[in-house]
């Protein structure tokens, strides 16, 4: 198979090549504008550079030590200085697909014309993707403002050929040996180059690109297992009707009531709810299940907004705003500032956890004998006996009372820096991290539902009358989970494996695919 190529020009890229680049293999090459535009630019630097008047980060020292001259024969030093100072990440190193995201999306900014860069530096930083080397990053050391400076230093620092880096066989090694093996020949960073690899907010706009990609399908499947559950409590499909939430245009409500719609078609258990123990209506976790995974939706989308418009943008302090004749200057301005991106990571770890805190209701009401219209009690084969998946819902809690800390906006904070200079900054770093922990809860967290929803939909095989089964789209989804290795009802199990592997079921789209068999393509 042909490895997929991206061709990066001056204006931006996509969410979809993020996601190419970081999780896959793709390769990124320079469009020949790209090298016309930072040869324009990198003249208009070497023109300052020669002059007498001072420039920041071009003559001059950095954030509150901006006030000293440096004279031409420390700038070089300079540069490189300020790579190693600034690598001063701590903590666990962060993951492979994030920090090549994190380079791709700097590499972008250079690409565009406005840093300064030389084009030997991004064809550099181009290499080093390509080679499928990676610089270790730490967890620890980035405000969010002058953008992720540590985690981007260390990835600068890889292309001077120091520090540690990862090989593509996953071995961490000195970054000078790698460069060396791949035929890589490290930068000498000259006049505003060293400061233009790390002023940015590249590591938090990977973040957002990947969560925006790994909600998406968790939106979908989300309303896949509400679905499942309406259909395993005998509800009512009736309140997902189009015409209903015609009423309250919400975009995101619409989708998600037709998802669980079709979903739901052919089902012989809905509209039962009061066969047993009459209901007027179902409970507000199963009959708002739209309004609830609607509204994340509609945020997500703006999320996405956010993210292609930072995407677009060239981040950096300061930039070379270069005439249609050649000449131009370098601005300072705050581009860097991290508060757009910031606001919506803390705004999407508010959807995932209340995304999950309904979906560990539903669970919870499948379990209790008293809720669940004629359902065992935990879904037990033998009640007492066996405890079926009580401890499966603890679990599920846990993760979702951890979600709830998780969604205390990390961008209402701020600790001033640099002497004062940089007195308010954007956390959004932080925001990314703990949204990357959320995301994956709520992957565990809809894994469970789907688990108890499928055992609670067969357990319900020889409880009702003849032709009162679940939907094509239930039985397509249970066979495929069956058919991944996750059993169906009987005597008590080692339980973790079982639910690990309904996770990875709900994580790689295996679900969204499977009811896709039955229902068609879905939203």
């Amino acid at each position: 198979m042909a490895m997929h190529t991206l061709v990066l020009g001056t204006s931006g890229t996509s969410l979809e090549d993020v996601i190419a680049v970081a999780r896959g293999a793709a390769r990124v090459e320079l469009a020949e504008e790209t090298r016309h535009a930072l040869a324009v630019s990198r003249r208009i630097i070497d023109d300052l550079a020669a002059g007498s008047d001072p420039v920041y980060g071009v003559s001059t020292g950095f954030g509150a030590l901006a006030v000293r001259h440096i004279s031409p024969d420390l700038r070089a030093r300079l540069q490189r200085n300020i790579v190693r100072s600034h690598a001063a990440g701590m903590g666990p190193p962060v993951e492979r697909e994030v920090v090549r995201a994190l380079l791709f999306l700097r590499l972008k900014t250079v690409a565009s014309g406005h840093t300064g860069v030389r084009p030997e530096v991004a064809q550099t930083m181009a290499d080093v993707l390509n080679a499928g080397i990676t610089p270790v990053v730490h967890e620890y050391g980035s405000l969010g403002c002058s953008g992720d400076l540590a985690p981007l230093s260390h990835c600068a620092l890889t292309l001077m050929g120091e520090g540690d880096a990862e090989g593509p066989d996953g071995t961490v090694r000195p970054a000078a040996e790698l460069l060396t093996e791949h035929g890589i020949t490290p930068v000498e960073l000259r006049e505003k180059e060293g400061l233009a690899l790390l002023n940015g907010t590249d590591g938090m706009l990977g973040m957002l690109a990947m969560a925006c990609a790994d909600l998406s399908l968790l939106l979908t499947s989300a309303d896949i297992t509400a679905a499942l559950t309406l259909e395993a409590l005998l509800g009512t499909d009736r309140v997902l009707a189009p015409e209903l939430h015609a009423l309250r245009p919400h975009p995101g409500q619409a989708a998600s009531a037709a998802n669980m719609l079709r979903v739901l078609a052919g089902s012989g258990l809905t509209g039962h709810h009061q066969d047993d123990a009459p209901r007027v209506q179902d409970a507000y976790s199963v009959r708002c299940a739209p309004q609830v995974a609607g509204a994340g939706r509609d945020t997500l989308a703006h999320a996405r907004t956010v993210a292609e418009r930072e995407l677009a943008a060239a981040v950096d302090n300061p930039v070379v705003l270069a005439g249609p004749d050649g000449t131009g200057r370098v601005e300072s301005n705050g581009n860097f500032h991290g508060a757009p991106v910031a606001y919506v990571l803390d705004f999407l770890a508010i959807v995932a956890a209340d995304l999950a805190s309904i979906a560990e209701r539903r669970t919870d009401r499948m379990l209790d004998r008293n809720r669940s219209h004629g359902l065992p009690p935990f879904l037990a084969a033998d009640a007492g006996v066996d405890s079926g998946l009580m401890i499966a819902q603890y679990t599920q809690a846990a993760l979702v009372s951890e979600m709830k800390r998780l969604a205390v906006p990390a961008s209402t904070d701020s600790i001033p820096s640099s002497a004062m200079q940089e007195d308010h900054v954007s956390m959004g770093w932080s925001a990314a991290r703990k949204l990357r922990t959320s995301v994956d809860h709520l992957t565990r967290v809809l894994a469970v539902e789907l688990y108890a929803a499928t055992r609670a939909l067969e357990l319900r095989d020889g409880l009702l009358a003849e032709g009162r089964e679940p939907g094509p789209a239930a039985r397509a989804v249970t066979a495929a989970l069956r058919a991944a290795g996750v059993p169906g009802p009987g005597e008590d199990r080692f339980l973790a494996p079982d639910l690990a592997a309904a996770a990875e079921f709900v994580r790689d789209g295996a679900l969204v695919r499977a009811a896709e068999t039955a229902t068609g393509p879905l939203a």
